[in-house]
């Protein structure tokens, strides 16, 4: 349960038709693996006790009755247990029978949810048999205790104020106004469903989209039990299909007709955080709620689902390639605007040989071609100094040359070294103000030629280093559009090379792909032996961390303590613990004290959902302090 995590199963027990004392057994056999797995929230199919098929034996006295004395044993297993239990089942109130969930806990029925919407079309015949569900609760006397009654019925974890679980059964899901959605507004952040969706071709799609949409639109964590094995096949077949869903994305599927259990950690802290986020999503009071409070027990869920190592970079090849491919037309297309709007007709760039201001390059010979322009109204700008080396300078040069753009020279060593000279730089001394100047007077040089020639100056920075503050103060930090500013690093090795496969050019792609095999580096420092002295992931960090990192801060709003347990269940096999706690380190305390770099960003194209504009995703004041994210980390 720390951080946020509950582990959630859906099961599916196979069943004999209208005979409870058996099913009652196999649900008790399920519920013992789910308790052994360490389930919390544990739901069964719909009518699971008797058998969604029972037709017109739904109308005997006899498997009513059996039906409520195999709820009786279901509930007295699970004494002792510590797990939220949801089991489907006739039950009869006022003379009127009701399609009904079960609610359990240590021994006890918390409460009884009712169907709200009663399928009687197609195949489905329920209105012959049961009455829609009350909305507020009442009073449903079994075995002498007072149970409450309704689809209005919520369970609160008193332990864990995040989770509160809300019921609603198969049809209920398809319905143009879903039970799900009023529970969602009222607070809930878990969602259990008990089915018995039959199987039909493509069905299967369709229900597993509704799975991911409504645990989007609702922002919460989905359980999703189906009726499988052992309901009749007189008519109909099935399927099983079991399913957990969180905020939009599927975390684990049965494959059908197996009765596969399956088990997932929701994570209620993250649903939180992005409802608090989201302004449109309004909660509301519980109005006409009956609120039951339940207890679980404080302990470690252990964590089997994976968090991506690159959450910026979809693993699938054929999505990543349209995301490529979205991402360059988004940067484009936001140039192309600028230029159609100031009525420039050139651009200037400086081009490093490194991964950015390729990729910068390539989004400018875009924009160009977008806009029906010559590509050699891009000035390419080369300007060595004391760290470049003769492979950067090359790439830069072969770069400029087979994309068409016009390649300028400009050897800026005298000029920073007459600098030096003016502000009594000791040449020797490689500190930040040897580093830096040499950022300052490229920018410079940029700036006057593109004032020469009427053009903007492309920025060619990406997000993770203004995540990090890894740029020079009015330096690189600067330009008139910063096309890369939501991209960052490891997306951009990956643009990099989908350009190189689908350009179509010998040429372009060699120089592309020794660009993408070059370790990345401001080239600030002296070479050694003609090999680049100075790589940014030795000082800074592994990018692959910081992106990391940077999504789960940024985008989630995930405390220290959590980011760090994600790290470590991700990279453990390829980071020492203390590695990645170092470099976290490193982000918070950068992340913090860099802010006023970011303060004052040049305009740039949002991408994804993660961004670092002050005039977009990140109102951050540059004076806030870091303090109590430090001390957390201290504590780890």
């Amino acid at each position: 349960m720390r951080h946020g995590f509950i582990k959630v199963a859906a099961l599916t027990p196979k069943i004999r038709v209208a005979d409870p004392v058996y099913n009652a057994e196999r649900i008790c056999e399920k519920l013992k693996e789910a308790y052994e797995r360490r389930a919390k929230i544990i739901a069964f199919p719909e009518l699971c006790i008797t058998g969604y098929t029972c037709q017109d034996l739904f109308l005997q006295e006899i498997l009513l009755s059996e039906a409520l004395t195999a709820l009786q044993r279901i509930t007295e297993f699970t004494k002792g247990h510590d797990a939220l239990v949801f089991v489907g089942l006739p039950v009869e109130r006022h003379q009127k029978l009701y399609n009904a969930a079960a609610v359990l806990r240590d021994g006890k029925i918390l409460g009884m949810v009712p169907k709200t919407c009663i399928p009687n079309y197609g195949e489905f015949y329920e209105a012959r048999h049961f009455t829609p569900g009350n909305e507020e609760a009442v009073d449903l006397v079994l075995n002498g205790e007072k149970i409450p009654f309704g689809t209005r019925l919520l369970f609160a974890c008193e332990e864990m104020p995040a989770l509160i679980v809300g019921c609603e059964i198969c049809e209920d899901m398809w319905a143009v106004e879903t039970p799900g959605t009023s529970h969602a507004l009222a607070g809930a952040t878990v969602l259990v469903n008990l089915s018995a969706s039959n199987e039909t071709v493509t069905k299967d799609e369709y229900r597993k989209m509704l799975i991911k949409s409504g645990s989007a639109r609702l922002v919460c964590g989905y359980v999703y039990a189906c009726a499988g094995e052992g309901e009749s096949t007189q008519d109909l077949v099935f399927p099983g299909h079991n399913m957990i869903a969180e905020n939009g994305s599927i975390l684990a599927e049965a494959e059908r007709f197996t009765g596969e259990a399956v088990y997932g950690e929701v994570d209620v802290e993250r649903l939180s955080a992005e409802r608090r986020r989201l302004t449109t999503f309004r909660t509301e009071d519980a109005e006409g709620y009956t609120v039951v409070p339940f207890s679980l027990k404080q302990e470690d869920t252990k964590l089997t689902r994976k968090f991506a190592a690159a959450p910026f970079v979809p693993v699938e090849d054929e999505t990543r390639r349209k995301r490529c491919d979205d991402i360059l037309k988004l940067q484009s297309y936001g140039l192309k605007k600028r230029y159609e709007h100031t009525g420039l007709k050139t651009a200037v760039i400086g081009v490093s040989g490194g991964l950015d201001s390729t990729l910068a390059l390539l989004v400018t010979a875009r924009c160009f071609d977008l806009l029906g322009r010559d590509r050699s109204g891009i000035i390419a700008v080369t300007m060595p100094c004391f760290g470049t080396t003769d492979r950067t300078y090359q790439n830069a040069c072969k770069l400029a040359q087979t994309l068409g753009a016009v390649l300028k020279e400009v050897d800026i060593k005298a000029a920073v070294t007459q600098h030096f000279q003016d502000i009594g730089q000791d040449m020797e001394k490689h500190d930040v103000t040897y580093e830096n100047a040499q950022a300052r007077e490229r920018t410079q040089v940029l700036m006057d030629i593109a004032n020469k020639n009427g053009s903007l100056v492309i920025g060619t920075g990406d997000m993770s280093e203004l995540a990090l503050g890894w740029a020079t103060y009015n330096g690189d930090h600067m330009s008139m559009y910063g096309v890369n500013a939501g991209v960052p690093k490891t997306l951009v090795r990956h643009l990099v090379q989908y350009y190189a496969d689908t350009c179509e050019d010998q040429a372009l792609r060699d120089v592309l792909l020794d660009v993408l095999d070059t370790p990345v580096s401001p080239e600030l420092l002296p070479p050694v032996d003609g090999v680049i002295s100075q790589k940014t992931e030795d000082l800074v960090g592994p990018y692959e961390l910081h992106d990391f990192f940077l999504y789960y801060i940024l985008r989630l709003g995930f405390s220290p303590s959590k980011v760090y347990r994600l790290a470590r269940e991700t990279f453990g096999g390829v980071y020492a613990y203390e590695e990645i706690l170092k470099w976290l380190k490193t982000f918070y305390r950068r992340f913090f004290s860099q802010q006023f770099k970011r303060s004052c960003l040049p305009d740039g194209p949002k991408v994804g959902s993660v961004a670092v504009s002050p005039r977009g995703d990140l109102r951050m004041p540059s004076d806030a302090c870091a303090a109590i994210w430090m001390k957390e980390i201290e504590r780890l």
